[in-house]
């Protein structure tokens, strides 16, 4: 039985991103940085990524994805994506955090930090008292390990991560939201709708 084939992608960050595996074997990876539109460039990518290895969409066995913290815009596209793929495709999709994915590989006790727009990152200690991601002000962190840098590009980790929960990928992804939208509601009133 040929090792499982695995998409990884990401635009939760100013990038699009995707990587594809056959077990551990990387078969490609490509990363694009854009501060927008990661909607119009997410599936030609993917689909190039999978024509360079003679692939097609029927070949894949599970799909992962970044579900932020991160871009708002960005972390709604992925998922969607990867929902929608993994219904269409009937595969699992397993959301992976952007902490999670740039700690992947990396010894640990260790630290992520990545940064966000305003002077702002969002952080995590991974060890024994591993909580979730974190959002602070740059010079704002709790003392704790030195920061390390990720060991792989996301796409690539977000894959591994993937594939080694194949068998178990638990709830479907959803965005992972630490801070409330930039946008404001629309301050004019809405149309009245008749009966």
């Amino acid at each position: 039985m040929p090792d499982p084939v695995v998409l990884g992608f990401d635009t939760s960050a100013a990038h699009c991103a995707a990587a594809l595996l056959q077990g551990d074997a990387v078969l490609g990876a490509m990363q694009e940085e854009m501060a927008k539109g990661q909607v119009e460039r997410l599936f030609p990518l993917i689909e190039d990524l999978l024509a360079r290895a003679g692939l097609g969409w029927g070949d894949l066995d599970v799909i992962g994805v970044g579900i932020g913290p991160g871009n708002f815009t960005g972390i709604r596209i992925a998922v969607a994506a990867a929902r929608g793929l993994a219904l269409s495709l009937g595969i699992p999709a397993v959301g992976v955090t952007a902490t999670e994915a740039a700690a992947h590989g990396l010894s640990r006790p260790c630290r992520v930090v990545l940064p966000l727009r305003g002077g702002q990152v969002v952080w995590q200690d991974f060890g024994a008292d591993s909580h979730g991601p974190q959002q602070a002000a740059a010079e704002m962190l709790p003392p704790g390990p030195v920061p390390a840098e990720p060991a792989m590009p996301p796409a690539l980790a977000i894959a591994r991560i993937a594939l080694s929960r194949r068998a178990d990928p638990g709830p479907r992804p959803a965005p992972l939201y630490l801070c409330p939208a930039d946008a404001a509601p629309a301050r004019d009133r809405p149309p009245l709708i008749l009966p």
